[in-house]
């Protein structure tokens, strides 16, 4: 856990309801992810509420971003914790098997992101059916 670093009053400390809103993700879902270990409050208050910063911000989209990729909850936690490393140093010493996973992420994410697209495209279709159908009821 990162202690309480920031204080409620620190420029830049947000709590959840405002971090909710940034990131276009429900309390409920940034609770799960702090209980999976996938986030962690840069602090809490006296009263025991969550404090966040921007790198918990940017950490929480990282999360929602690759969540159409269907990694596995393994895969994105070894993800993030490969990323916390390589950007919180200015010279990162990453493994060439650490470099190796995040090479091969990318190769999944890459297919998985062509796949999505053949999806989207399907349903882009489906939906202009569909409307071509209630069109012809409306007349």
């Amino acid at each position: 856990m990162k202690g309480n670093r920031v204080k409620a009053t620190d420029p830049g400390a947000m709590q959840i309801g405002e971090i909710a809103t940034r990131t276009g993700l429900s309390l409920r879902t940034i609770r799960y992810y702090e209980e999976i270990g996938l986030v962690v409050p840069t602090g809490r208050t006296s009263g025991g509420f969550r404090i966040y910063t921007e790198g918990d911000i940017e950490r929480l989209l990282v999360v929602k971003a690759v969540k159409p990729l269907e990694l596995g909850l393994d895969e994105t936690r070894a993800m993030l914790e490969v990323r916390d490393r390589l950007h919180g140093q200015p010279r990162p010493t990453i493994a060439d098997d650490e470099a190796r996973l995040m090479i091969e992420y990318l190769s999944t994410a890459q297919e998985r992101l062509r796949r999505l697209r053949a999806n989207l495209k399907d349903a882009e279709e489906a939906v202009r059916l569909l409307a071509r159908d209630v069109d012809a009821l409306r007349r």
